[in-house]
């Protein structure tokens, strides 16, 4: 794990982008391969999320972290993600400036309807790519939990899911805990 957020030459083209979306005023953008997204609030996706949130709420504190809809940047790539959920130890979140998912402890997405695709395909693999270690998709539409791990370069070695709604699904270690499904 990385113990400094990521920084950027002055004239890359690159991080112009990355600016760009992060400054569009009154609204949360991302950019997946190169395609900048408007993330909409919707009460559904953020109330599943605010469920994951509490019920890793005393492991998080317990491990030195925090959780939140922190920006994931990719250097390299023209993609900058805004997850559901990002664990991440506390020294890192207290810099400025984004984090890469190898810094992570645990990203959660939750689909909604205009990006269910972007979370099953891009992201899982973006996300192997660069190293986040746990990887859990709770998809909506499929009304299912997903819990990716063993990253590498070619996307995730192990697949824990889907399982449907009202089953609980087990975090390893760091997390070793069994979140519940049923209200998603």
């Amino acid at each position: 794990m990385s113990a400094q957020p990521y920084t950027y030459a002055v004239d890359d083209p690159e991080q112009a982008l990355k600016y760009a979306i992060q400054h569009f005023e009154g609204v949360r953008a991302q950019l997946v391969e190169g395609v900048i997204e408007t993330v909409p609030p919707n009460r559904g996706h953020e109330s599943t999320a605010d469920r994951i949130r509490r019920q890793l709420g005393p492991k998080v504190d317990e491990l030195g972290c925090v959780s939140g809809s922190s920006d994931l940047d990719l250097p390299g790539t023209e993609n900058w993600y805004i997850p559901a959920v990002a664990v991440v130890p506390q020294e890192l979140a207290k810099g400025a400036g984004a984090l890469v998912p190898e810094q992570t402890l645990l990203v959660v997405e939750v689909t909604s309807d205009f990006d269910g695709d972007t979370d099953r395909i891009v992201k899982r693999r973006r996300y192997a790519e660069y190293g986040a270690p746990l990887y859990l998709l709770v998809d909506r539409q499929e009304r299912s939990s997903t819990l990716f791990s063993a990253p590498g370069q070619l996307g995730y070695t192990r697949t824990d899911g889907p399982h449907p709604f009202g089953t609980p699904v087990h975090l390893p270690a760091p997390f070793d805990l069994d979140l519940d499904t049923s209200e998603f």
